[in-house]
């Protein structure tokens, strides 16, 4: 019987090295990882994202999870997940999809690390929540990650730091 892959999201707020850990531990095991597909669905956008736009993002992130929980993968790693999909929903709509809450409530997650806010935000064209509300956003993640149940450490540190603490608790039983 197939062993079910482990499943670690790596999420925070804007500009706090989600990618950069992603590239690294999926470089470090070998496996394909999940990028953060709301920059690139936004990044080929011709107008600003719309609610319906969000959803979308989030059935992306759904559809691309379970393409990669068929392959034979030790672990999974994705770049950001539903819960920064559910805060964003919160944060700009005021409102969220039940079959979002209800999907993000039924999948098993086996890690998120958190990526923290010790490095500096930098500019670029999707990005729109530096300052205080970028503070605002890291704490909704981790008090949605906590809601829900799900097993979370903050990551933080510069340059390799931040990678060795991830490396150590992705190989944590």
């Amino acid at each position: 019987m197939k062993q079910q892959p482990k499943s670690i999201v790596i999420t925070g707020a804007e500009s706090t090295g989600k990618t950069t850990l992603t590239e690294q531990l999926a470089t470090h095991f070998g496996v394909p990882y999940i990028p953060e597909i709301a920059r690139s669905y936004v990044e080929k956008l011709n107008r600003k994202y719309v609610y319906e736009d969000v959803e979308q993002i989030a059935r992306m992130q759904i559809a691309e999870f379970k393409n990669f929980q068929k392959l034979n993968l030790q672990f999974i790693f994705m770049d950001t997940w539903l819960i920064i999909t559910k805060v964003w929903f919160e944060f700009v709509y005021k409102r969220v999809p039940d079959w979002l809450i209800d999907e993000i409530g039924n999948t098993k997650i086996d890690l998120f690390l958190i990526c923290d806010i010790d490095l500096p935000w930098i500019e670029d064209p999707v990005r729109e929540n530096g300052g205080e509300t970028r503070k605002i956003l890291h704490n909704l993640y981790i008090k949605n990650i906590t809601e829900y149940g799900f097993k979370y450490h903050i990551v933080n540190g510069l340059e390799n730091k931040r990678f060795e603490m991830a490396l150590k608790l992705v190989m944590e039983p």
